[in-house]
């Protein structure tokens, strides 16, 4: 486990840069978030920050060739739906990761009005559109939820199985 901690947990809301952790620590559900709005380099921040989280929640270092490979997962998975957000949501504003002991929920805010969806048909040698080809294919799940406003915006949410 890491004894640095790049992202200073906090029950009472965020800065940018920063999470918010809540649930008990090594049990039960937990979540934690980052405020990315006007943040530099999204991309690696988010993965960095969900990193540090599976490190936290003992997910990471992997202890199986299995586990490894579901850390990865949910690595890939939260840069493709930031790098959505960026090209096609005028830019993610938070990134929430939903903690239970099995499963991993990601979710990715944007201010688009869009609906994002797997380009079909799929071709695999053509540069770009695979993003939500990748999040459907590993996902458990995926799904969209608008604002409860009704106005512009909306998160990205998919589901994968924790490492075990």
């Amino acid at each position: 486990m890491s004894t640095t901690r790049p992202f200073a947990p906090d029950d009472r809301g965020h800065e940018r840069g920063q999470a918010a952790d809540s649930g008990v620590p090594g049990g039960g559900r937990q979540v934690r978030r980052i405020d990315l709005a006007d943040a530099i380099g999204v991309v690696p921040l988010a993965r960095d920050f969900t990193r540090q989280a599976l490190y936290e929640w003992g997910w990471l270092p992997a202890a199986s060739e299995e586990s490894r490979a579901a850390a990865e997962d949910i690595l890939l998975v939260v840069s493709e739906l930031v790098t959505n957000a960026c090209l096609h949501g005028g830019g993610p504003r938070e990134l929430r990761l939903h903690r239970a002991p099995k499963v991993l929920r990601m979710e990715v805010t944007d201010g688009g009005s869009g609906d994002p969806a797997p380009r079909t048909p799929h071709r695999a040698g053509r540069p770009g559109g695979h993003g939500m080809f990748i999040v459907q294919r590993l996902c458990l799940d995926w799904g969209v939820s608008r604002s409860p406003e009704g106005g512009p915006g909306k998160t990205v949410w998919a589901e994968l199985a924790g490492p075990v």
